[in-house]
């Protein structure tokens, strides 16, 4: 990426910032949910929290990777995608629990909005 005259790095897009909102979304939307997991118990939630896990590490990092405008960050966006699709799959095995929906909603905004980036080529 090149830099400006001025020698900053150039804006981030409304793109990039609706993504990096999604990502950060989603991250704290997993954590809240790991948390309810972790007061509820039980083998089903034991078994989501490893999809939370990932999809929280994973959404906070393609956040930071776009921020900084990493070269990296249209893999990132595609691999943030593909594990933002898992954990709402996970989520949604628990279609009666209103945290997890509501985590399953933000895994899909998120999952969408850095489709969106990962085909918007360079970034």
């Amino acid at each position: 990426m090149t830099q400006s005259k001025s020698g900053m790095m150039p804006a981030l897009t409304q793109q990039m910032q609706d993504c990096i909102e999604a990502c950060m979304s989603c991250h704290s939307m997993c954590e809240e949910t790991m948390s309810s997991c972790m007061q509820k118990g039980g083998p089903e939630q034991m078994q989501i929290m490893r999809a939370l896990m990932d999809c929280s590490e994973t959404t906070r990092m393609c956040a930071d990777m776009m921020m900084r405008r990493s070269p990296m960050s249209a893999e990132m966006c595609t691999l943030c995608a593909k594990v933002c699709d898992m954990c709402a799959e996970a989520c949604m095995s628990m279609p009666d629990d209103q945290q997890m929906m509501r985590c399953a909603e933000a895994c899909r905004r998120c999952a969408d909005t850095c489709r969106a980036m990962a085909g918007a080529g360079s970034m």
